[in-house]
């Protein structure tokens, strides 16, 4: 199974710990690795501006902000901790595995990149849409784990979503296959874990959903790979794409935890 990852400089526990679970479980072919100019986030965040107003958005900016006073330094150590497990317990990549630098994984050297790498399999970690005339590449197709589940939690940061609504048995991490649409392809996994949602954050918890779950994870890449992996029927399943956390509604949250109140 050749596989191919598609990845953001900036984080470490995909860049180098997914990485090397890749290259342990199958053969990694190549990594396009991601490095967003500052104009990207810029237009980011006028999209979610345009989503939920400039009211909402200063929501949106108050939980960043709490975030990075609260959870920010907690979750470096924790992430640090828990790339030094994944190198402990994976090689180290093999240095005849091509990397490939870019601005998008939607420009044509990247898309050129992925054509010569002839994987059979992609798996996405970014935060772009990407264009069929690159995650079509793939005889198997082009893969994300989607934090939350899917159909229910489509979009950005689901497993926060799910604990805001009290809907706990949506947190998770979906395998979907990338189509035209916002996290709208098939289905082929659900991944769960044991989390504290008082102890960690809802990023810890969405990363936990994955890394917990390796073993899992590479046993359905496989399946998808052999062609015995059939999707899981999401028919007349409610479907709505989220976007950032509120602290609003985490504030909210956090007192009905504290009440005993879910």
């Amino acid at each position: 199974m050749r596989t191919l990852l598609i990845c953001h400089h900036d984080d470490a526990l995909d860049r180098e710990g997914l990485a090397r679970w890749l290259a342990a479980v199958s053969e990694l072919c190549g990594i396009v690795e991601v490095r967003e100019p500052s104009a990207r986030a810029a237009r980011r965040i006028r999209r979610e501006i345009e989503r939920v107003g400039w009211l909402r958005f200063l929501d949106v900016l108050a939980f960043r902000v709490h975030y990075r006073l609260t959870r920010a330094a907690g979750d470096s150590k924790w992430a640090a901790a828990r790339l030094d497990a994944l190198r402990a317990r994976y090689a180290p990549l093999p240095q005849s595995v091509p990397v490939h630098l870019t601005h998008s994984p939607n420009d044509r050297a990247a898309e050129q990149f992925i054509r010569e790498a002839r994987p059979d399999l992609v798996l996405a970690r970014c935060k772009f849409l990407l264009r069929e005339s690159v995650f079509s590449i793939p005889r198997a197709g082009t893969f994300v784990l989607h934090p939350g589940i899917c159909p229910e939690y489509r979009n950005a940061h689901g497993c926060f979503w799910a604990l805001a609504n009290d809907d706990p048995g949506h947190v998770g991490v979906t395998l979907l296959r990338i189509d035209k649409g916002v996290d709208t392809g098939p289905v082929f996994g659900y991944f769960r874990c044991d989390y504290d949602e008082i102890r960690e954050s809802h990023i810890v918890i969405q990363y936990r959903c994955v890394l917990d779950n390796l073993d899992a994870i590479a046993a359905r890449l496989r399946e998808i790979h052999e062609g015995a992996a059939e999707p899981i029927d999401t028919s007349g399943r409610h479907s709505r794409a989220w976007g950032q956390p509120w602290l609003t509604r985490h504030l909210r949250r956090r007192r009905r935890v504290a009440a005993g109140a879910v």
